[in-house]
């Protein structure tokens, strides 16, 4: 009995022994199949199995004429195995040798203590002799990728923005639209042996082309406005200014910029707060360029006229037991209408018909205009400003925020708001991407044409005999406010002044807007004596550009002898005589290669503008087959 009971033991004890290895056989092939299944799928194919991304070749860049303003041009990246090579001395001497760049010392310290991939230089520049001498190498490895250029060094840097080492935009346009200039990439896999040879590819993924850009900037206006600010910043000896251009009936943004710059080919060796576009991502208080909108709400609110008249209290007037003042303390104004407020951009008089208006209906106009709000350029990092949306505000601040105070905007918003008034009332939103197509989006009406009209000839008197008497060109209406703003500091106090002009000639056909502003000006800091010359010499490049003079007229200030004349050397002969050079001289570049064309010559152009020397001289003979060179630079006026 007790052999069998026994017996029945041990037949328990390996049944259960069966059970349990049984189990522990189902439970490690779920661990296997179910629980580890993808970490171990994503082992084996670390071994076996490869799959790499490769992108198209990076969209370009192009201004509204098609110039190029960021390509791609081909450069060489060179790496090894430090593991795999035999006599790594020799190897490293002999590429020192081919490429001077690389240094011996250098590679040695880039592979010292390495023995697997390891870089040794990244897109550089190479000569086909190079590139063949290298791989004449063994354990050397090169490889062709595309580089980022940006042929025109700082024009439009902070538009464009630049790339890393792997071609992904890292900051401006080439961050904004990455994915659009990067396309899709090409996915290929392949199985290696046991070798680690690849032996049989296949595509996962086609990919799809990198789109190109095409922007409304153009690139030789551009350049003549990143020139004048840059030297009106160096002349006045202020920290920074912007610029920017915009067609008041598109939108489209004919240039825009700040300056301190970098350029984009070589963005680490500037400072990281020059790379972003302040004109779009930095409010600041706008000053006096604000009343024309608390001006715009009273009339459009039919609470005043231009000929309403108010007391500006000889210059000071106490609100909450704070004094305003006019900006400057030495105009002690008694009564003016509210033309005349704008003319002289009176401070007091602004506050006193911010109080006749109150700031709900004030706030709502200024909401119309979109302050406070983003624009929607296709700038990254723009900032909505600093609005007080609360529903009333005190009298102190209310009085400030009339006249640009307590407020802060961009310049993309301020340029978008007055290209409402040009407009004859209807604002268009702003955009830097060239539509092929007309814009779906239809303007928006923030104020009636009556009312806009008023306005512009309040602007008109500000440069004809008020403030803004710098920005005057003659044949051609200016329409212009000036702002001389108080500059909030990082500690939240006033520190230093923003000296700005923002306007726009009346008399054309292309209307543009244009606003200009000089951030801490040592010595005179007012708009009209640091901003305002700027305005004037980038709208004569722009209207001679534009051939805008079928509706000039004698302006106020003009006489015989001081008209803005264009300095041309004309010539009553252009053709010298068969196999001689034509006479170029102060032709522009349409002119240019319409004459060079009927002669059948060829020419190479440099810079913009017109053409103020050649080479070889006009008359001088020529063969068929010679090129003249011809110099270009913006007209230049007395």
């Amino acid at each position: 009995m007790s052999v069998e009971k026994n017996r029945k033991h041990k037949i328990i004890i390996v049944f259960c022994a069966f059970v349990l290895m049984f189990t522990l056989v189902i439970g490690k092939a779920f661990k296997v199949q179910v629980v580890d299944r993808k970490e171990l799928i994503k082992r084996s194919e670390s071994q076996t199995y490869r799959k790499i991304k490769v992108y198209p070749k990076r969209g370009n860049i192009y201004d509204r004429n098609g110039n190029p303003l960021a390509i791609n041009v081909q450069t060489y990246s060179i790496f090894t195995i430090p593991k795999k090579l035999k006599n790594q001395t020799k190897t490293y001497k002999s590429l020192s040798q081919i490429i001077p760049k690389l240094k011996y010392s250098d590679i040695k310290k880039k592979t010292s203590g390495r023995k697997r991939f390891t870089w040794l230089a990244r897109k550089i520049n190479l000569t086909k002799e190079q590139v063949d001498a290298v791989k004449e190498l063994k354990g050397i490895y090169i490889d062709s990728v595309p580089k980022r250029l940006y042929p025109n060094h700082e024009i439009a840097a902070q538009i464009l923005g630049f790339v890393g080492i792997d071609n992904t935009g890292l900051a401006g346009l080439e961050y904004q639209f990455d994915d659009l200039l990067r396309g899709e990439p090409k996915i290929v896999k392949y199985f290696k042996d046991a070798k680690g040879r690849p032996v049989k590819f296949e595509s996962y993924n086609p990919g799809s082309e990198a789109i190109d850009l095409r922007l409304t900037i153009d690139k030789d206006l551009q350049a003549v406005a990143e020139k004048h600010l840059k030297e009106a910043v160096i002349s006045t000896n202020s920290i920074g200014g912007g610029v920017g251009i915009m067609d008041v009936e598109t939108g489209e943004v004919l240039a825009v910029a700040n300056y301190p710059t970098f350029d984009p080919n070589v963005p680490k060796k500037s400072d990281s707060k020059y790379r972003k576009l302040s004109f779009v991502t930095d409010p600041f208080e706008p000053g006096s360029t604000m009343k024309t909108f608390t001006v715009a709400s009273v009339l459009e609110n039919k609470i005043a006229t231009p000929e309403t008249s108010y007391f500006c209290e000889r210059g000071f007037f106490k609100v909450d037991d704070h004094i305003i003042s006019e900006a400057d303390t030495k105009k002690q104004h008694e009564w003016l209408t509210v033309k005349e407020i704008i003319k002289y951009s009176s401070n007091i008089g602004t506050t006193k018909i911010a109080f006749d208006l109150t700031y709900p209906k004030l706030k709502k106009t200024l909401k119309s205009f979109h302050f406070g709000e983003k624009t929607g350029i296709q700038i990254p990092g723009e900032s909505r400003g600093i609005f007080n949306n609360d529903e009333n505000v005190p009298p102190l601040t209310l009085s400030n925020i009339s006249f640009g105070q307590g407020i802060a905007t961009t310049g993309i918003q301020m340029l978008t708001a007055y290209s409402a008034i040009a407009n004859g009332g209807k604002l268009v939103l702003p955009t830097i991407i060239k539509e092929d197509v007309k814009k779906e989006d239809e303007p928006i009406r923030v104020m009636s044409e009556e009312t806009a009209k008023k306005i512009e000839k309040m602007l008109v008197s500000v440069v004809d005999d008020g403030t803004g008497g710098n920005a005057r060109l003659s044949m051609f209406k200016i329409a212009g406010k000036t702002s001389t703003a108080q500059r909030v500091d990082k500690d939240g106090g006033y520190n230093g002044h923003i000296g700005g002009f923002i306007g726009y000639p009346v008399n054309v056909d292309k209307k543009f807007v244009m606003y200009v502003y000089i951030d801490k000006p040592k010595g005179h800091y007012y708009g009209n004596i640091v901003a305002a010359p700027v305005f004037k010499k980038i709208s004569q490049y722009l209207l001679y550009k534009n051939k805008d003079f079928s509706k000039i007229e004698i302006a106020k200030h003009d006489t015989v002898n001081n008209f803005d004349t264009v300095r041309i050397k004309h010539s009553s002969v252009r053709v010298k005589g068969k196999g001689k050079a034509p006479n170029f001289v102060g032709l522009d570049k349409v002119s240019s290669k319409k004459l060079a064309k009927k002669l059948g010559l060829k020419i190479i152009t440099r810079g913009i503008g017109v053409v103020t020397s050649q080479f070889p001289e006009p008359g001088t003979e020529v063969a068929s087959n010679e090129e003249i060179t011809l110099k270009f630079a913006p007209p230049s006026y007395e």
